[in-house]
């Protein structure tokens, strides 16, 4: 197959260690081009990762004519800027998550990334993942009985690391906007509906510009169906989902980082006892960017369209502004 031309406009350590290996694995793709805002740091990276280029610029990657598609793992307040740029160059685009800092921000991206005609889609590289596809095909099953609820964690402790850009608050820092991503696309993905309300209620630190460092909410489906959740980067680490239904449980102790190894399965409880259920063991970032890649060189349609994104942002809009105004928001 027809290898896809990749770029990397950043070289955050997201990229390096994850996104830029897996396209390097994946069917589809090779990295063509790295650019960072200094060419000794581009050049660094380029040579540590085996990428034939290296660009001193965000602007001279997108006036490349060798590069097809570009990975953007900028700090968030940057993603509506260099997303734009990059369909007016004609590129491809898969950004980092969140897609924006906001639903009216993402709207705005995808309209031009659909006048442009290119392919546009946000980085949440574990949907990818068959395993997401068996837990869905079990919860349709019955097994586990009626669906009652949802409950994701995601947390870590990083805390000391004053200057990280999650730590900035007009940059679009903070653990929902971060992590508490996470069990928000899952439940919406594992339910395949829209919530119609949250309530969160976040610890906001003055030592870390005032972003919420930890954060625990419900969003409300119909049914009576909730996602409760909790999200931090002031926690010990926890990276779990679980799904309960009226005759069983299913649990993902590694629900976000896939390990490609038996971390990654997952297990189903019912009254016959616990089962683990073995996955293959892939990498994630290497199959999502092969969904692009495919959809870039023969029109598959994306198994998340940029769409998805938009609603997503609108479900962490109105997150954020439960936790800072204490209250219930509908959405």
């Amino acid at each position: 197959m027809k290898n896809v031309r990749w770029g990397i406009i950043g070289s955050a350590n997201i990229a390096k260690k994850s996104v830029i290996p897996g396209i390097q694995q994946s069917e589809t793709g090779e990295v063509r081009a790295i650019a960072s805002r200094g060419l000794e740091k581009a050049q660094e990276a380029a040579e540590q990762l085996n990428i034939p280029v290296a660009y001193g610029s965000y602007e001279e990657l997108l006036a490349d004519p060798e590069i097809e598609a570009v990975y953007i793992p900028l700090p968030n307040h940057l993603h509506k800027e260099w997303t734009i740029r990059a369909a007016e160059a004609g590129k491809h685009i898969l950004c980092e998550k969140p897609l924006a800092l906001n639903a009216t921000e993402a709207e705005e991206m995808v309209e031009i990334c659909t006048k442009a005609g290119v392919v546009f889609a946000e980085a949440f590289m574990y949907r990818y993942h068959p395993r997401y596809t068996m837990i869905q095909d079990i919860i349709k099953s019955g097994e586990i009985g009626e669906l009652r609820g949802l409950h994701g964690t995601f947390t870590f402790n990083n805390a000391n690391d004053k200057g990280n850009v999650r730590y900035k608050k007009e940059w679009g820092g903070g653990s929902l906007y971060d992590v508490g991503v996470y069990p928000i696309s899952a439940a919406r993905m594992l339910l395949e509906k829209e919530p119609q309300a949250t309530t969160v209620n976040a610890f906001f630190s003055k030592d870390h510009d005032n972003v919420d460092m930890m954060a625990s909410g419900i969003l409300e489906f119909d049914q009576g169906i909730s996602l409760t959740f909790d999200c931090g980067m002031w926690a010990a680490f926890r990276n779990v989902l679980e799904i309960v239904g009226t005759e069983g449980r299913i649990e993902v102790p590694s629900a976000f980082i896939g390990h490609q190894n038996e971390n990654d399965h997952f297990f189903v409880f019912t009254q016959d006892g616990r089962r683990e259920v073995e996955v293959p063991m892939l990498n994630q970032y290497a199959l999502q960017a092969d969904a692009l890649g495919k959809s870039i060189l023969s029109g598959e349609p994306l198994p998340f369209p940029a769409s998805d994104a938009v609603l997503n942002m609108k479900v962490l809009d109105a997150c954020l502004t439960s936790a800072k105004e204490r209250r219930r928001v509908e959405i």
